[in-house]
């Protein structure tokens, strides 16, 4: 027996796996602290499948804790250690705006005060060390940082990347002057070259390693209590480490909710036979989109977070503040906007009855008839119409327009949003969207999902039958795995087949121990440029690799991103990345008696549909395979709505996969 559990903003979810069955359920998330909600939505689907704690074996966990304090600003109290003359390098940054219009915006203030950022008396070079520290020295520098009592100390010193010796010699000062503090070293964290970006990665690995740490210990103190195992935590490249690494390291955990989502959408992708999908998760809070190629989610080597740099692989998930529980407003110059800002989990919408007045995403659904007032939400949350129609009729009378065509204007603006993220990880990147299906998810993912693709020219949606808890389905399925990179710069007669073997299996030893596998499986990513470009090209390539095939691969994917390549440029490769994992659990997404098995409930209600009143057919229950649904109609899963609208048809695959095509 499986289980996973992904926090969102809104519900926390939880996936049973169970005898080839998949059991979810929905609990309130709290955000005081997020493992309350984590243990009721545990509780919740163990009552449902009638087990006992006890005969769970692999407990998985997505949370949003780091991604919330980053956002939030918040950390703990953190110190900051450089070489000396550089102690202010995350406050110069790159020296570029923020924005490029805006002369006034500016970037995040460093996490770490000017009053706690001190020098270390060292100078490394790439060829090794221009002026040594000594141990007397390093003692000296922790034993005048404890005395302003950090929580916790990041160090980022000149090329440890290749050479980490002082960086050690550093945090074994510190482990001694202070020994209840964390200590994040940056060759441990990023081990990559690029300072700045090195060193906002591990500022943000000190100030949120605290925190996430505390959250971490509660939950496993509550989840021993219960007699449940350890859990396992998702990274933000979608593969699980265990509790301790993630405790150690937040800055590797800081999309870890996303990443959920992306890997349980690719895994139903690939279940449902589309291996191309463009994924859409929209939740409570906002909507997270990514692009599945050949069955995975595309990866980056690097990204941003609220402004900050975080140097380490991650999913390329682009999020937007576009989720269900978004609040629409009016503008200083009158005009209807939706997001950023959120309703949350407490009070939630307004059709909530928890307090909360202003109008969101959901009311409008429910004003416009998509979503039912007699059917409660996931986590049993029913829904009040009329203070939905107050909060949207209030909206409206500000915008000096019909309380209707309201909710519709928010159902289009949410929409532009969505469809504008969208853009951003297909048109911006050179990719076609038309060529991919559309995989719609999240609880109110299926609601928009038709009026996303009929403005990207995408002819097939899919929504997966456990869509409002698929991040909590790709944590069952995700496998553990654990990134080592290094960067090594070589070029011309450095670069060769023997100094390419050598690095690759020593990185391949320290991630395989670190994943605590020995045969676990590897895989290579060099990161690749021609010597003098700024940035370089991810090509994944066998273990022996040999540098002629390297820049074979380079060449082709250059040509492929650039419509160019140049021969006679000398090649460099800049790092090397090797992953180890160990393959996720195998689950069945559905069986064919079980779905048939399910009796539905089928009826009419009123809605509003492009402006026009129409009967809407209503869908309530998990269709069996087969099942043929013409729009206009609702499907109201367990946990999710599906809107299929006039001008489409839905049909039900093997895995209980709603498949929607055009039908004009």
């Amino acid at each position: 027996m499986l289980i996973g559990v992904d926090v969102g903003g809104t519900f926390t979810d939880a996936v049973l796996a169970l005898d080839g069955r998949l059991i979810t359920a929905k609990a309130p998330t709290t955000p005081d602290d997020q493992s309350e909600g984590v243990m009721a939505a545990i509780q919740t689907a163990l009552d449902k499948a009638g087990a006992s704690a006890e005969e769970i074996e692999e407990f998985s966990h997505g949370m949003t804790v780091a991604t919330n304090a980053l956002l939030e600003g918040r950390g703990a109290k953190t110190a900051f250690v450089a070489t000396e003359g550089f102690t202010d390098l995350i406050a110069l940054g790159r020296q570029d705006r923020p924005q490029l219009y805006r002369l006034c915006a500016a970037r995040p203030a460093p996490l770490a005060p000017d009053e706690l950022r001190f020098g270390a008396p060292e100078r490394m070079t790439p060829d090794g060390p221009l002026k040594e520290l000594t141990k007397e020295e390093a003692t000296e520098l922790a034993n005048r940082i404890a005395q302003d009592t950090p929580e916790a100390v990041a160090v980022t010193l000149l090329h440890s990347y290749r050479h980490p010796e002082h960086e050690q010699a550093i945090g074994d000062a510190l482990t001694k002057a202070l020994p209840d503090a964390h200590v994040s070293l940056s060759h441990e964290v990023v081990g990559t070259f690029r300072e700045y970006e090195r060193a906002a990665t591990t500022e943000i690995d000190a100030a949120l390693s605290p925190l996430l740490a505390s959250y971490l210990r509660r939950l496993v103190d509550r989840a021993a209590d219960a007699s449940l195992p350890e859990p396992a935590i998702m990274q933000s490249n979608g593969g699980l480490i265990d509790v301790a690494a993630a405790a150690g390291h937040a800055s590797w955990t800081v999309l870890s909710g996303p990443a959920g989502g992306a890997a349980g959408a690719a895994f139903v992708a690939r279940s449902a036979g589309t291996h191309n999908a463009l994924c859409l998760d929209m939740g409570g809070t906002s909507c997270d989109v990514c692009v599945v190629d050949d069955g995975a989610v595309q990866e980056r080597s690097s990204g941003e977070i609220a402004g900050r740099p975080l140097a380490l692989p991650m999913l390329a998930v682009h999020t937007v503040g576009a989720g269900g529980g978004s609040i629409a407003w009016r503008d200083a110059g009158g005009a209807l906007r939706v997001g950023p800002r959120s309703a949350g989990a407490d009070p939630g919408p307004a059709c909530y009855g928890r307090g909360g007045t202003e109008p969101t995403v959901t009311d409008a659904n429910l004003v416009l008839g998509y979503l039912s007032a007699d059917a409660p939400l996931g986590g049993d949350v029913k829904l009040d119409r009329d203070a939905a129609e107050a909060a949207v009729g209030e909206l409206a009378g500000a915008l000096k327009m019909d309380a209707t065509a309201c909710a519709e204007g928010i159902r289009r603006v949410a929409g532009a949003e969505m469809i504008r993220a969208l853009r951003v990880v297909t048109v911006q990147r050179g990719i076609d969207p038309r060529r991919y299906a559309l995989m719609a998810f999240g609880g109110a993912g299926g609601l928009h999902a038709a009026q996303i693709a009929d403005e990207l020219g995408i002819d097939t949606i899919l929504c997966p039958r456990a869509s409002g808890v698929l991040a909590a389905l790709g944590l069952v399925v995700s496998p553990r795995r654990r990134d080592v990179q290094r960067s090594v710069l070589w070029s011309g007669d450095e670069l060769t087949a023997e100094a390419i073997e050598t690095a690759v299996a020593e990185l391949g030893e320290r991630a395989r121990a670190a994943m605590h596998e020995p045969e676990a499986d590897l895989r290579v990513v060099y990161e690749l440029r021609y010597q003098g470009q700024s940035f370089e090209l991810a090509i994944t390539a066998e273990q022996d690799a040999e540098p002629e095939q390297l820049r074979e691969a380079f060449e082709r994917e250059h040509d492929e991103r650039y419509g160019y390549h140049d021969e006679e440029q000398q090649l460099e490769l800049v790092t090397i990345r090797v992953t180890a994992a160990a393959q996720g659990a195998e689950v069945e997404l559905a069986s064919e008696g079980e779905a048939a098995g399910d009796e539905l409930e089928r009826s009419t209600r009123e809605a509003v549909l492009d402006g026009e009143r129409i009967e809407l057919e209503v869908i309530r229950g998990i269709p069996a395979p087969k099942t043929h649904i013409d729009g206009p109609a609702v499907v109201e899963l367990p946990e999710s709505t599906v809107l299929v609208p006039s001008g489409w048809t839905s049909e039900v695959d093997d895995t209980g996969t709603l498949r929607m095509s055009r039908t004009e």
